[in-house]
């Protein structure tokens, strides 16, 4: 079982850990996924940090164990944990650069020195 990193456990069929797992990839995280339905050490760990439970999805961030926690949540984990993890700035697309360009014009009839 994988202890480093951000390691996401799910189980067939939960729809929080698809959305959590869409959550992840939009944020550019990398992460490792944990079938607990496939893998009995997987689903002990599970219960040992969910009170007893097999709750999921249960992210793992360097060994920090979070139950049910939201894309942002995982993120702020991450940036306390394991900052380099982290992904890397991503340049603004070419839209926003536009749209930034034509907000940033001065008024008709106004000249800029």
């Amino acid at each position: 079982m994988t202890t480093s990193g951000i390691v996401l456990y799910w189980r067939p069929g939960c729809p929080y850990c698809t959305w959590l797992r869409r959550g992840l990839r939009a944020k550019h995280l990398t992460f490792t996924e944990t079938d607990i339905w496939s893998s009995p050490e997987a689903a002990a760990f599970v219960r040992s940090v969910a009170d007893g439970n097999e709750t999921v999805p249960t992210v793992t961030v360097n060994r920090h164990a979070m139950v049910n926690p939201s894309a942002t949540e995982v993120l702020s984990a991450v940036a306390e944990h394991a900052p380099a993890l982290l992904p890397a700035p991503r340049p603004k697309s070419w839209w926003r650069r536009l749209r930034r360009s034509r907000t940033s014009r001065p008024e008709d009839g106004q000249h800029q020195p």
